[in-house]
């Protein structure tokens, strides 16, 4: 049998986690925004801006990147874009990207941005916080809150205590991210599936979480069919059967709706990317419409509508 681990997908299950707990994210995370935030008001996410701002973003590189609008306290209806930046390795240019993606949001929408970084990585020295840039006088330094979730390792027994659900979410993914051993990673994916009996969670967050956790913690064929009967006996024994075969199937289901809509969403991004390069040529040149289209990749039917629309 090989104990031999899947491929992990870190990005997806964050930014589902993101949408399903933000709040309990902010709180976590970076507890000193939280308060700043008036939650009463609600929050959204801005998927469509995000991407009009990162059409270069798909070089190879996966990152769980997620734009909220909150509000504050300030007595008007202002609002403030959250940058959040899940970073899974280390990379030299990290801080320069989140400069690029801070500014171009406020010089495409003129709001007030926070930029956020979460390093999910297992290196103790990356630890990127400013981006500095300079010459003749003229300085850019850019710094940005971060929250390393190495550094909560050392706190493991106060995550384990705590009563915020994305403590859970944070124990898998640095269980996931530190644990090469099948055996070993299925051992710590029953532990943390089981914390969220002994918490007391609703059917419907045990779903939830079980989903996330379960995405975070991919174990081998064999090894994940041995966790599942092992859990499914957990629920029976202790009469809470939420985790059945059908809704496993709903799991799955989803987990690759789930992915079937990002690779949509980056699809789009991409294709959004060349109408703006086409939009910008055919108003600031003199290009005719097979030459805007051999630039941007698109057909001269699609220029010619665009320049219709112009």
């Amino acid at each position: 049998m090989s104990d031999l681990l899947p491929r992990q997908d870190h990005d997806s299950p964050w930014k589902e986690a993101l949408e399903w707990r933000f709040p309990e994210f902010m709180a976590l995370l970076f507890p000193g925004i939280f308060p700043e935030i008036d939650w009463s008001k609600g929050h959204s996410f801005l998927d469509k801006e995000l991407q009009q701002i990162t059409p270069d973003a798909d070089n190879g590189r996966r990152y769980a990147d997620k734009l909220a609008k909150v509000y504050t306290y300030d007595g008007h209806e202002t609002w403030v874009l959250i940058h959040v930046e899940v970073q899974g390795e280390p990379e030299a240019n990290f801080a320069a990207r989140m400069y690029t993606y801070h500014y171009r949001l406020l010089d495409r929408y003129g709001v007030d941005v926070v930029s956020l970084a979460v390093l999910a990585d297992v290196s103790s020295d990356f630890r990127p916080q400013r981006f500095q840039r300079g010459r003749w006088g003229c300085e850019v330094d850019f710094r940005f809150p971060v929250a390393k979730l190495l550094d909560l390792d050392a706190r493991w027994a106060e995550l384990e205590a705590s009563d915020n659900v994305f403590a859970l979410v944070v124990m898998a993914q640095l269980k996931a991210k530190q644990v090469d051993d099948g055996h070993e990673l299925k051992r710590w994916k029953a532990h943390l599936t089981r914390l969220m009996y002994q918490r007391g969670y609703a059917k419907q967050q045990i779903i939830e979480l079980f989903r996330l956790i379960d995405w975070m913690m991919r174990l081998p064929d064999a090894l994940e069919r041995e966790f599942l009967n092992e859990h499914y006996a957990f629920e029976e024994a202790h009469h809470m059967p939420y985790v059945t075969s059908a809704e496993r199937f709903g799991i799955e289901k989803g987990r690759e709706e789930a992915l079937k809509e990002a690779e949509a969403r980056i699809q789009e991004a991409k294709l959004e990317a060349k109408r703006e390069t086409a939009r910008n040529l055919i108003e600031t040149t003199s290009l005719d419409n097979v030459t805007i289209a051999n630039a941007t990749g698109l057909s001269e039917d699609e220029v010619c509508e665009l320049r219709s629309m112009h």
